[in-house]
């Protein structure tokens, strides 16, 4: 009956007289955690049969990258057509909001006439503004639209979700003996298990992708409707989610342009083709906005790849970490499509950071057991060791990314071409991820985080950025520099100078005792909590039995807030047996506090649960 009816409607509507849609309809398909592990991407072990044939229809772009690793803060690039860490909103499941003249882009969608679902996760870590979406439910679809709408729909797909990688019992259609092994993974029947069941739930993603597709036939709306599919990050399998490199960032991106539409489409558009256009998430919105014929925001970050606004992309890809869940990080890096840059701004952190969601995966689990008994072979256990200050791989010969080029002297140039992009990408749109965390807050009181990073009395970002590029490749001869740095008016600055004089070690603190006693006393918990590391790993047993002192009052919440607390307590985590005096303090420490973000309330007692457990 519904194909009788569109087929009606095509064939009735010009004798009638109605007036043809002026916008194009625009069907957003995506799946979670899933790179382009598909047949169409020349993934052999992938059964994707729905994906790949839109791509044999449509176009598939070669480099996209979602810039973020994991889905809240990649997903409010999206949303927002913003860098988070533009907007304070880099850090997992954090919460804060824009300047009240920006919007998300389904409001100006609305304002083009468009008809907005959202079926159906969000997940921002921005507070929503206006009415984002007309609806945004697990019913939410097109159908529902008020007749003579052009529609923006969206239907996200789970099943690809890393949670779903460990569900047992599953009997894995994929062969776990031929599933592709990275070769950052020890290769043992568990891991294998995983891999092949990630394929398996791609290839279920995949149905489900299909009959969306199916019911857009069956209501006759192929031709009226441009269609995107997408992967949300990288894979949900460790160093993919969470790292931001290419196994973590590169996404399946398929466009489909139907001839009615294709004056819209790309300039490189072909059917069944390929585009070598560098394309990140941080696009999306500007796109979307170009397709619908409305007008762009200048403050948007990204640019139109479509439409009548399309623009030429980029040189880099950018990528960003910032903390994941309970664990602080600072990571930033880029990429042209054939080398990845990273930049680690704290380097005695691995990338593998104990998670307690991340550690569910059978997978990472028994890859870390392995590390800690000593059975990886170096490339298998870097992921468990502390970085270097930057990192470069030749994507053309090292599809793993495994072999670090950023000391080569023939790829000298090519290093310091994608370090100055970076600076230049975060002078440019004012990174906030120089900050602790509690600092994005407390700056920002009566503006947004957005407003006060472009507010140079507020954030003093050459300063505050010089000072951490120094802290992460300080060599000794840098320690009266960072000395200096403990005595600066800006808490940041201090904060980056004495994480530099811990990152120095033993010879680096031994030279800055009375600087680091003195900062124990600091009114900014950031300082005060590194500086008290600090002299509790390489300080006299005195020095260690102030510095604990000082960390258990700063992991009080009730006290001393939430981002206190968090950054307390991953030092006195990292600290393990220097910390065990503090175990009967820990546990009877305060778990819940005031004006905590909910979707960041469970990480405070997480790590105390870390701590007593070792």
């Amino acid at each position: 009956m519904r194909k009788l009816i569109a087929l009606l409607v095509l064939l009735v509507s010009p004798a009638l007289g109605l007036a043809e849609q002026k916008h194009p309809n625009i069907l957003w398909i995506s799946s979670e955690d899933n790179g382009p592990h598909l047949g169409c991407y020349g993934d052999e072990y992938a059964d994707t049969p729905n994906l790949d044939a839109l791509a044999a229809k449509g176009m598939k772009y070669l480099h996209c990258w979602s810039n973020a690793p994991v889905c809240a803060p990649a997903r409010t690039t999206i949303i927002s057509g913003i860098y988070p860490p533009s907007s304070g909103a880099e850090n997992m499941r954090s919460e804060t909001h824009l300047p009240p003249q920006f919007q998300m882009f389904p409001v100006l969608l609305q304002d083009q006439g468009y008809y907005c679902t959202n079926n159906s996760k969000e997940d921002y870590n921005l507070v929503k503004t206006g009415k984002v979406w007309d609806q945004s439910s697990r019913k939410a679809h097109w159908r529902s639209r008020p007749e003579g709408k052009p529609f923006f729909s969206v239907f996200n797909f789970t099943i690809s979700h890393e949670s779903q990688i460990r569900k047992r019992p599953h009997t894995a259609v994929h062969d776990p003996a031929k599933a592709p092994v990275p070769a950052y993974h020890p290769d043992l029947p568990e891991v294998r298990q995983d891999w092949a069941q990630y394929y398996d739930n791609l290839t279920t993603m995949d149905q489900q992708a299909g009959r969306v597709l199916q019911q857009l036939k069956e209501d006759g709306l192929e031709e009226d409707t441009i269609i995107f599919y997408w992967g949300d990050h990288g894979s949900g399998m460790p160093r993919s989610k969470r790292t931001p490199v290419n196994s973590g960032l590169q996404v399946p991106l398929i466009v489909h342009v139907p001839e009615k539409w294709k004056s819209l489409a790309p300039q490189e558009y072909q059917v069944g083709g390929d585009s070598e256009r560098l394309v990140g998430f941080i696009d999306f919105a500007p796109t979307m906005l170009s397709l619908a014929g409305a007008d762009i925001p200048a403050w948007m970050q990204g640019v139109a790849v479509m439409g009548p606004h399309e623009k030429r992309s980029p040189a880099y890809m950018y990528g960003f970490r910032g903390r994941m869940d309970e664990r602080y990080d600072l990571v930033r890096s880029c990429s042209d499509g054939r080398y990845v840059y990273v930049r680690n701004f704290v380097t005695y952190k691995p990338h593998g950071q104990v998670l307690a969601y991340q550690m569910q995966t059978p997978t990472t689990r028994l890859w870390r057991e392995m590390f800690l008994r000593g059975e990886l072979n170096p490339v298998q256990s870097a992921f468990w060791q502390s970085r270097p200050a930057e990192e470069l791989y030749d994507l053309q010969s090292d599809k793993d990314e495994v072999v670090n080029l950023a000391t080569s002297e023939e790829h000298a140039e090519t290093l310091q071409k994608m370090r100055g992009a970076v600076h230049a990408w975060q002078m440019e749109i004012r990174d906030l991820g120089f900050l602790p965390e509690g600092e994005i807050h407390t700056r920002s009181e009566g503006s947004s985080p957005y407003e006060m990073g472009h507010d140079p009395q507020k954030y003093p970002l050459q300063k505050i950025a010089a000072t951490a590029d120094m802290a992460s490749l300080s060599k000794l001869n840098d320690l009266p520099a960072l000395q200096k740095r403990l005595k600066d008016d800006d808490s940041a600055v201090r904060y980056w100078g004495a994480l530099g004089i811990m990152m120095l070690g033993k010879q680096g603190v031994g030279k800055s005792t009375d600087l680091l006693r003195e900062t124990l006393q600091d009114n900014a918990y950031a300082p005060r909590i590194v500086a008290a590391q600090a002299l509790a790993l390489y300080g006299s047993p005195a020095d260690r039995e102030k510095s604990l002192e000082v960390l258990i009052d700063s992991a009080n919440i009730a006290e001393n807030g939430h981002y206190s607390a968090m950054l307390a307590l991953n030092v006195i985590d990292e600290l393990g047996e220097m910390a065990k005096p503090l175990y009967p303090q820990i546990r009877a420490l305060p778990t819940k506090g005031k004006n905590v973000p909910g979707r960041e309330s469970s990480y405070v007692g997480r790590l105390v649960e870390y701590i007593l457990e070792d």
